[in-house]
């Protein structure tokens, strides 16, 4: 029997009178020491009750941080489903607010971005050069960059000079709180794909993965950029209801989506 089990039918008629009176009239007689009696006899109990109490709450937590929900609420508006940690990726949108060196967009699907700048920062005009001057509020811009959440550390903004992007911004299905998730499959899906499998990439093949990715169904951010064993790579897609996961060949073409 460990301290938490229950005393033997048996044993609690024959033992417990004997021995459990003579210590209540000790604790009676001896105040001083009656307390601390009682308060060494209370500690197990009071430990067994606050595990009792916890132990439910902990595992609402455990369960919660290894929940893989498929879409749900990010910061700053919008949606997600399973996220890894800061990876390549990016977002393309309409800029809002402009400070000395952040500023916020929102995608076409209504998810808000905030965009950090650093002196390594590139930036570019169609296909010229410019500097951070052409970030201003209204334009449209694609950003690259290692994304994390919501928040994006550029390396490269590009102010888009055709509405190219949202044109097909109808295909994305955007996120909305309490909707449930739009399951539907699009184009061609790598035969042995399973989601989780691959490696993630960063560099020229995320960029060019990204924004191929981007270009087709804009809207959603960009939170990492997966190369498959077939050698094409998985986009994975937060921020909106559909489409989660973009497929690009090894020549940088989109080729399906679910």
């Amino acid at each position: 029997m460990n301290d938490y089990d229950p005393p033997n039918p048996d044993e609690s008629l024959t033992t417990a009178t004997p021995v459990r009176r003579p210590r209540v009239r000790r604790m009676l007689w001896n105040r001083k020491g009656g307390r601390i009696v009682a308060a060494a006899v209370m500690v197990p109990v009071i430990g067994l009750s606050v595990g009792l109490a916890t132990s439910p709450s902990a595992s609402a937590g455990q369960l919660a941080s290894g929940a893989r929900p498929a879409a749900g609420p990010l910061s700053g508006g919008g949606g997600s489903n399973a996220r890894s940690g800061p990876a390549a990726g990016g977002a393309s949108g309409t800029v809002g607010s402009v400070s000395k060196s952040t500023f916020t967009l929102t995608t076409f699907a209504g998810q808000k971005v905030t965009v950090d700048e650093t002196s390594s920062t590139k930036y570019q005009k169609g296909t010229s050069s410019t500097s951070a001057s052409a970030i201003t509020k209204g334009e449209r811009v694609l950003v690259l960059g290692t994304t994390s959440g919501t928040t994006i550390k550029a390396t490269q903004v590009i102010v888009q000079t055709s509405s190219a992007a949202a044109a097909t911004a109808g295909q994305v299905v955007p996120f909305q709180r309490g909707a449930s998730t739009t399951s539907k499959q699009v184009g061609q899906i790598p035969a042995n794909y399973s989601q989780g499998s691959g490696t993630i990439v960063s560099g020229t093949a995320a960029n060019k993965a990204t924004k191929a990715a981007l270009a087709a169904y804009p809207g959603g951010v960009v939170d990492r950029v997966v190369k498959l064993s077939n050698g094409e790579y998985e986009v994975h897609n937060i921020g909106v209801n559909w489409p989660h996961h973009i497929f690009v060949n090894q020549d940088f073409k989109v080729v399906g989506a679910n």
